[in-house]
């Protein structure tokens, strides 16, 4: 019954699953890291039958720790893969997995811009069609499960970890959340992978901003907020794939929580896949979190809680479980449940029926070279453009001298943060020479790899180490720095570079070096911002890397305002994967260019967006506050809270600064200007059932082409719980040619809009619901209302998320997508 494919995986795996014994269940429910696997002779036979004899689940990124090309990746794959199946009792083979947020943690693989970038082109369609080239590139080389993509609502700016998520708000996250896992998991998991989302829940709202601490979040804003994202993705794209928080919430670690993992993620969610954890979270709850006595309890509690994978290695799972089980301390049940779960996976990406990658070398460089032109194209959407006072941008491209100065001047290494491979190799060579710690929950394994291993990773990491890491990305991703692309764009320009000072405080600086090279200059670009880094020195963000001031640091101030009082015409631009506090330099700077880290087309779509090339068309997908003491602040605060007071409030704000952020949620300029009008809102008054339709024309009267995302707000008002003042409901991006114009129509039913009630059901009580619509959450250009009629609606089980949207472009015929 195993082998016939006409049954579902559903089935097959049942049929599976008796004739494993209690141990082999064990090791289907953990994983192996492959570091010690192979060799430079191939794989190290008695490390494979002392790890992998009795079959394994999971096996680790192969590729983060070498350099192999994706053939010879495919090939160690295919190496491992094949023991098992062919070496083992029952041949079940293993999943692969890897992190591919933006892009196949591997080397030889297209990079893009990372998440945040991503959430500021408003294009979740390219992010679907991104997400679908990282899935065919990790099936070329034997990886069926990616544990990408980051849904968490990014609220606290001192939370080193921004730079992977979509940003602030829930519509927004909840949109490119949906797209990615669609473009990732396709129509057939046999020709595709596994996307995971992560973290659940509340990873990003912790007490502090500090990673791993405490969430910070009571039980109606998890729901409403927080886990919406994961709800989207598993009512409409069918996510297969979750992994744990390692937060505690309510007191309770989440990879110990029943009510998260069980009660919320599968009986309110509606979940059905496999929840793996995040690296050793179950050695967390002993070690780190003291809830567990020893392993054995810390493995009890995770598998109850409802968490079926341990990663990347056995700790409380695996031996230590099997042993937990023959003696009755855990019920048979629930080990079985979470290996059929792993097993039904198997099968569902054919597995069984085709455990090999593809070695045909061809097909896998085809493969690996997809996703270029789509990278520069995200890499530009990304662009946002904060502030042109004076319409200083774009440049000509006629300017004879040009400076560019600051620490992201001519390092193109800096726009590949973590979980890229360019970052992998970064915290290799940090650990290599002693600079770092290892990432979390792989500290206590190098001690256990044998010297042929260590060796091999050696021998392939050689080359690579042995060149700086910008020369390492300019020569196998093509990479540019600003000043390169600048020279590019401007050949006829003589362009002088000089950094003035790191990055971080703590680094050289010669800030009267950078300020004689501006004398003279037409225009100098200060190349500002942060490093975003697994564990490297002098980075200011990244995982683990969570920092109380999040203002740009003050020796990059020190350099603004040194070249800025020599007189030169200065513009900005500030590449920085969360929201940097810029109230020490706006004034400086007529001109600010936000960049965030894009990736190998990074500087050459910064550098077309300075000059002219194309217009700016990136928004916010997060606030930027004026000061570190504003955190959290976003659009999404409710009524009463932060900037949303009334004006029967008496507070209003801090005694020494404004309390609204320095720049919206949404906001983003343009090298055009774009008109809105002839708002409909139909039908006036809806009942809870219903839907509204807001229908508005968007038309550029500029004098060039631009995009422009418009975005629709709703505020609404509840019995007895407080409401965001103003929720995204709808966006789409327009591009329209001087003097063309587009009418959307944003579709909402009422089921869009509900939210816990005082009763702790979710529905929608009737009253007046005000209708915005603008530029950024902070430029409204129209505004409607309807009212919502009847009796308060019960939706429970029923909620929608994204709403539909349709574009018409002068008579032509429409474009409809699905929360756009």
């Amino acid at each position: 019954m195993t082998d016939d494919r006409n049954l579902s995986p559903e089935v097959r795996a049942s049929a599976l699953l008796p004739s494993l014994t209690t141990e082999e269940k064990a090791q289907q429910i953990t994983g192996v890291m492959p570091i010690g696997l192979v060799g430079v002779n191939g794989l190290i036979e008695a490390q494979a039958q002392q790890r992998l004899g009795l079959g394994i689940g999971h096996v680790a990124p192969l590729g983060m720790l070498g350099h192999k090309t994706p053939l010879q990746l495919a090939k160690a794959v295919n190496e491992i893969q094949r023991f098992l199946v062919t070496r083992t009792r029952l041949g079940i083979p293993a999943i692969f997995h890897v992190e591919a947020l933006n892009g196949v943690v591997a080397a030889g693989l297209t990079s893009f811009p990372t998440g945040i970038g991503l959430a500021a082109t408003w294009n979740p369609d390219g992010v679907e069609e991104m997400a679908g080239v990282l899935g065919r590139q990790a099936r070329a080389t034997g990886h069926t499960y990616v544990l990408s993509p980051v849904m968490d609502v990014a609220r606290d700016a001192r939370w080193g970890r921004v730079h992977e998520t979509y940003g602030e708000d829930p519509y927004l996250v909840s949109a490119m959340s949906v797209a990615f896992v669609r473009g990732m998991q396709g129509d057939d998991l046999r020709e595709a992978v596994i996307a995971t989302g992560k973290h659940f829940l509340g990873y990003g709202v912790t007490e502090g901003g500090q990673n791993m601490a405490r969430t910070m979040a009571g039980p109606r804003e998890l729901y409403e907020v927080y886990a919406r994202p994961f709800e989207a993705a598993i009512k409409i794209a069918g996510l297969r794939g979750i992994m744990n928080s390692y937060s505690t919430v309510d007191g309770v670690p989440v990879g110990a929580s029943r009510e998260l993992l069980t009660t919320l993620l599968r009986e309110r969610l509606g979940f059905t896949g496999t929840v793996v954890s995040d690296y050793d979270t179950v050695g967390h709850l002993h070690r780190r979190l003291n809830v567990a006595s020893d392993a054995a309890g810390a493995g009890r509690l995770a598998l109850a809680a409802g968490l079926d994978v341990e990663l990347p290695v056995a700790v409380g799972y695996g031996a230590t479980l099997a042993r937990e089980v023959e003696r009755g301390a855990v019920p048979t049940e629930q080990l079985d449940q979470a290996a059929w779960r792993v097993l039904r996976d198997k099968f569902a990406l054919g597995l069984f029926d085709r455990p090999y990658a593809d070695e045909d070398p061809v097909v896998i460089q085809t493969v690996a070279r997809e996703g270029l032109e789509l990278s520069h194209r995200l890499a530009r959407q990304s662009v946002t453009l904060l502030a042109n006072d004076g319409g200083v941008l774009p440049l000509s491209r006629d300017v004879r001298r040009i400076a560019v100065i600051g620490p992201h001047a001519d390092s193109p290494a800096l726009a590949f943060p973590a979980y890229t491979y360019p970052g992998a190799l970064q915290m290799v060579d940090a650990m290599r020479s002693g600079a770092s710690a290892a990432l979390p929950g792989t500290e206590h394994f190098v001690s256990e790899v044998p010297d042929e291993a260590i060796q091999q990773i050696m021998d392939e990491l050689a080359e690579p180490l042995g060149i700086p890491i910008d020369d390492y990305v300019r020569k196998y991703y093509g990479a540019r720095s600003l000043a390169e692309a600048v020279r590019s764009a401007c050949p006829g320009a003589e362009v002088t570079v000089s950094a003035g000072c790191g990055v971080a405080d703590d680094e050289p600086a010669d800030i009267p070096a950078a300020v004689e090279s501006a004398r003279g200059a037409d225009v100098v670009i200060l190349a500002l911002g942060g490093r975003a880094g697994w564990f490297i020195p002098h980075r200011t963000e990244g995982e683990g890397s969570d920092t109380a001031d999040i203002a740009l640091p003050a020796r990059q101030v020190e350099l603004v305002r040194a070249v800025v009082a020599s007189g030169a015409r200065c513009v900005g631009v500030v590449n920085s994967g969360r929201p940097m506090a810029l109230a020490d330099v706006v004034d400086l700077l007529p001109a600010i260019v936000y960049g965030y880290y894009g990736g190998q087309h990074a500087a050459t779509a910064l550098a077309e967006v300075l000059f002219g090339v194309v217009s700016p068309g990136g928004k916010l997908p997060v606030s930027i506050p004026r000061h570190s003491g504003q955190v959290p602040v976003h659009a999404g605060q409710p009524t009463g809270s932060g900037y949303r007071r009334t004006d029967q409030d008496f507070h209003s704000g801090y005694l020494d600064l404004p309390s609204t952020p320095l720049f919206a949620f949404g906001h983003g300029l343009t090298y055009t200007t774009f008109d809105y009008s002839d708002l409909v809102v139909d039908p006036a008054e809806v009942d809870g059932e219903g839907t509204v339709t807001v229908t508005f024309t968007v038309r550029n009267t500029g004098g060039r082409a631009g995009d422009e995302v418009a975005q629709v707000y709703l505020a609404d008002q509840a019995t007895g719980v407080t409401r965001p003042a103003q929720e995204l409901v709808g966006f789409t991006r327009l591009t329209l040619s001087p003097g063309a114009a587009s009418t959307v129509e944003v579709s909402l039913p009422m089921s869009q809009l509900g939210y816990v009630g005082l009763d702790g059901r979710f529905g929608l009580e009737p009253g007046p619901v005000g209708v915005l619509v603008g530029s950024a959450s902070d430029d409204v250009r129209l505004r409607g209302e309807f009212e919502v009629v009847g009796d308060t609606t019960v939706l429970e089980g029923r909620r929608s998320y994204l709403s539909h949207v349709t574009v018409r472009r002068a008579s032509l015929a429409s474009v409809t997508s699905l929360g756009r």
